[in-house]
Order: C-alpha cells, then sequence, then structure tokens
C-alpha cells in the first residue's frame, strides 16, 4: 500500500519540548538495580563506591563514566573493548551500545575496565534474554536486538514513563506503514549531541541514523535503554498514532492526523518563542 504521507521538511514527530538532559548526564535512574559486581577482599568492611549508569545514557558516555570512577586515563574504557570479549548478539558487531546495562554497580578497588563492562553486558544479557522480552520480541515478529533498538529510541523520545507505550506504538505503526522514523533522537545520536533543535541542515545529514531519509530502524540502538523503556518496546498499546510532540511539559499529545499534529507543533513552536530561555 502506498502511503501519500506528508513532506519529510514539515514533519516534527518527536516530543521537542522536553528538557534534554540526558547528554550532560542528569537524568538518574529511578529505578537503577544495585548488582554485584565482584566481592569485596577482606571480611567486607570496606564500603565499596559504586557506578550509576542511568538510564538512557550512550555508550560514549559510559565509557567516559568507568574511566572516572576507576581513575583511568580518558579513552581506556573504549579501547579495553577489544579484549573485553563482551557477549553481544552477532547483529551488534561487537557494538555494546544498548547493552550497557542502566543500574548502579558496586566498584572494587582493583576492578578493570574490562570487567566493569562486561558485567554490564552480562546484566543487560540476563534482563533481556528472559522469557518476557524474548518471547515479547518473538510475538511482535522482532529479534531481542531490534527490541532493545526500538526501546533505546522510546527512551530518548518519551517525556516521561506513562507516555513510553505511546512512543513505541508510534514506532511500529510508522515501520508497518512503511513511513520513515522521523526521529530527532537519532539525528542527535548522528551528530553526538542532544537538542531540542531540529534544522532544516540536519534532515539532510548522510548517516545510517537519520531516520528522515533512510527507512527502517537505525543499525544500532541509540543510548542504553532501562526496563520501563524495554516493556513498552515489546507490549505497545494498541492505537493508531503517527505523530507526538510534547507541547509543554506534561502535555504530551499524540495523533493520527497529520493536520492536528500540525497545530500541536506550532503551539510548541509558539510557546518555545515565547519563552525567555529560547532567547539565550
Amino acid at each position: 500500500m502506498h502511503m501519500n504521507t506528508p513532506p519529510r521538511s514539515t514533519i516534527r514527530l518527536t516530543r521537542r519540548g522536553r528538557i534534554a538532559l540526558i547528554a550532560t548526564g542528569a537524568v538518574v535512574a529511578g529505578t537503577a538495580v544495585a548488582v554485584p559486581l565482584l566481592s569485596l577482599d577482606g571480611d567486607g568492611e570496606k564500603q565499596p563506591r559504586t557506578l550509576v549508569i542511568p538510564e538512557g545514557w550512550r555508550a560514549g558516555q559510559v565509557y567516559e563514566a568507568v574511566d572516572k570512577a576507576l581513575a583511568l586515563p580518558a579513552g581506556t574504557a573504549k579501547k579495553s573493548l577489544a579484549k573485553a570479549d563482551l557477549k553481544l548478539p552477532n547483529d551488534a558487531d561487537g557494538n555494546p551500545e544498548g547493552y550497557l546495562f542502566p543500574a548502579t554497580y558496586p566498584l572494587q578497588e582493583k576492578a578493570t575496565a574490562e570487567q566493569l563492562l562486561s558485567f554490564m553486558v552480562d546484566t543487560a544479557n540476563k534482563k533481556f534474554n528472559g522469557a518476557p522480552i524474548a518471547a515479547g520480541a518473538q510475538r511482535n515478529a522482532m529479534n531481542v536486538y531490534q527490541a532493545v533498538t526500538i526501546a533505546s529510541i522510546v527512551q530518548a523520545e518519551a517525556a516521561s514513563k506513562a507516555d513510553m507505550g505511546k512512543v513505541a506504538r508510534v514506532v511500529f505503526n510508522r515501520l508497518e506503514r512503511g513511513m520513515p522514523l522521523q526521529m530527532d533522537s537519532t539525528l542527535n545520536y548522528a551528530l553526538n549531541r542532544s537538542t531540542l533543535k531540529t534544522t532544516a541542515a540536519d534532515l539532510r545529514i548522510e548517516s545510517p541514523y537519520n531516520s528522515y531519509q533512510r527507512m527502517g530502524l537505525p543499525p544500532t540502538p541509540i543510548d542504553n535503554p532501562g526496563e520501563d523503556a524495554m516493556r513498552a518496546a515489546i507490549n505497545p498499546p494498541p492505537g493508531g498514532w503517527l505523530y507526538f510532540v510534547t507541547v509543554k511539559p506534561g502535555d504530551t499529545r499524540f495523533t493520527a492526523d497529520y493536520a492536528e499534529h500540525q497545530r500541536n507543533v506550532a503551539e510548541f513552536n509558539a510557546r518555545e518563542k515565547a519563552s525567555p530561555q529560547s532567547r539565550t
């Protein structure tokens, strides 16, 4: 079925009203799970330091945090990937993006970057390969890696936990209709930034993560999603939504009607223009 969709340059599918704190690491996972990394030496009286990996952090942010937590030179964690022997799906092609599971990790003094990254991936595999996620992915004709990729988009795009299921449904609806996803979050990943403003030039960048020009899912996850986003990705609520925008905090509007979406985007743009912050 051929869909006569509006021009790509005019569609704003994303919420774009949410304050994007993910890149600064200011979003701390409220549902972080304490995961034992290594047993403590001695009698265990010494309290271990911890490393919190928030939901939605990109791999680059995780590497940087591991280097700082272990007092290693910048770039060490990323370089350690080659010898870490991470247990990743074949589709990942050695890239752990999406599988550095968000949690609170206790640290032992002698812990290495390889051990820490391996434990994050092992934790992700335990979470993702269990019956609920694996079966849910299969039910939606996906493999687990594709489900993690959708969950990463949901994590980046949803303004709240309550919106995650609807965002996932928008992704499914667009994929099923042969529409490009047109998600600003994938562009931000390609450009290694986090912003609410997307320009016409951004929409033309040559990248497999440009979901305005490329069909289907991006080649990898775009962040490391938590369990709420994973649940949304495998079990989204029914609905015909194709567009969404966060007009103001707490007010994300989902619709299947492009004209209604345009009105919502116009309201968002008017609010942005009137905001003193938008002029800085």
